[in-house]
């Protein structure tokens, strides 16, 4: 509604309107952190309310990152087809209905509904694809940069949201702690609502650091469902799919599986307290925020599969000693600097080299489908981490296990490397 006059106003001072979609989303992305933390903040005070089990909780969020594995394939291509407002709009409907059925749930079953099923299919619908469609769509120079932004605003989500939702739960009641997620969800909203655009051509302007106006696909476009498996049978063919959906997996085991909801729980387990440990999770945002900024900065100047490597070897490091350090302050704190430079420093090389085997229109719809991938193996690592600390009375094994992983997908991403080499132009 209000982005022709806004793009007026902001020529005025040579901004272009790309950095406004990529705010808006940024906050989007923000927000939805919020939203996606919720059961890591939760497990233990519902674990505590109802005397469950951390796999009953555990189930629903692997219940969670799986409608999400399904749903994010699926995401670019309703962005493409309804364009990214309306999307936005149904996700902060979805986002909206789950936390308010999460607090509301007395029963375990209740929680695969209210977590798994609609977070989960909130997320799903956005995924990364939010990220790799507005940097795409609307940047031509700086892609890698604005990639690294975007996929950062994750981490200021935790950095803005966990403690603060932890400190409502230890403070007042859990229940309430859903309540900054749903504030920022309605904020969404109404800022794509107001400001939102699909292309640069809706505003009759380039991409940033193009001069050509480019004309997104016109007229009837394919099936949804056709249109994103029709690009899957496309991008199969193509090696550099399998090595960036494995080593996606293994990151989404890595990262948000593992450590994004069994980070809390880990350290209760070793005598540190819900807000202490989500005050780590804090710095790890800080962090996190600063690494994936600089891994879009280095993405758009150096070899992206040098990057990876060297992003999963350190997370590999990381996650081995963990389990062998004495968490106190002190080294927790090292810690949660170390991992969280790391922690989601994958996606920006991993969009870029998605952009350059497939294409500025397909890239976003392929990334969907390797973002599943993600998903899949954060299901893996959320109930299988769950299980293994109810069977073994520890994290221990199911930490150095996503440890090793780290080092599989070193060796992934340097075979193919060389393999590209050995071949030649």
């Amino acid at each position: 509604m209000l982005a022709h006059s806004l793009k007026v106003y902001l020529a005025r001072f040579d901004v272009h309107y790309a950095w406004v979609m990529a705010t808006i989303a940024f906050i989007f992305s923000v927000v939805s952190s919020a939203v996606s933390s919720v059961p890591q903040i939760l497990i233990l005070p519902i674990t505590t309310a109802y005397g469950w089990a951390i796999s009953d909780v555990s189930l629903a969020t692997a219940l969670m990152y799986f409608v999400i594995a399904i749903m994010s394939p699926f995401g670019a291509s309703l962005m493409l087809k309804f364009g990214v407002s309306k999307i936005v709009g149904i996700a902060v409907s979805l986002e909206i209905l789950g936390l308010l059925c999460t607090v509301l749930s007395y029963e375990k079953w209740h929680l695969l509904f209210s977590i798994g099923l609609f977070l989960g299919a909130a997320s799903g619908i956005i995924g990364l694809s939010l990220a790799a469609t507005v940097a795409t769509r609307w940047f031509t120079a700086r892609r890698g940069l604005v990639v690294g932004i975007l996929t950062s605003a994750f981490a200021a989500g935790q950095l803005i949201f966990i403690p603060l939702m932890a400190w409502i739960t230890i403070t007042y009641d859990w229940r309430l702690a859903v309540l900054p997620g749903l504030i920022g969800a309605v904020l969404c909203g109404i800022l794509f609502l107001l400001l939102g655009k699909d292309w640069p051509s809706d505003l009759n302007m380039a991409a940033y650091g193009d001069t050509d106006i480019y004309q997104p696909p016109a007229g009837n476009l394919a099936n949804v469902v056709r249109m994103t498996f029709s690009t899957l049978v496309e991008a199969i063919k193509h090696p550099a799919f399998w090595i960036l959906a494995s080593t996606f997996f293994i990151c989404g085991l890595t990262s948000t599986g593992i450590v994004g909801q069994h980070f809390i729980p880990f350290c209760a387990d070793n005598n540190v307290g819900i807000v202490v440990a989500s005050s780590y999770l804090a710095i790890m945002g800080v962090f996190n925020f600063i690494g994936t900024m600089g891994s879009g900065w280095l993405s758009d100047r150096y070899d992206n599969y040098k990057l990876l490597a060297v992003y999963f070897s350190l997370r590999g490091l990381s996650l081995l000693y963990l389990p062998y350090g004495n968490f106190s302050i002190y080294e927790l704190t090292l810690w949660a600097i170390f991992f969280g430079l790391d922690f989601i420093a994958t996606v920006p090389p991993t969009v870029r080299l998605t952009g350059q085997y497939f294409g500025t229109v397909n890239s976003p719809l392929v990334f969907g489908w390797i973002f599943a991938a993600h998903q899949v193996g954060s299901a893996f690592a959320a109930y299988g981490a769950g299980v293994s600390r109810d069977f073994f009375i520890s994290y221990v094994p199911a930490f150095l296990l996503a440890g090793l992983s780290c080092f599989v997908a070193t060796s992934l991403i340097m075979f193919f490397r060389a393999s590209l080499v050995s071949r030649g132009p």
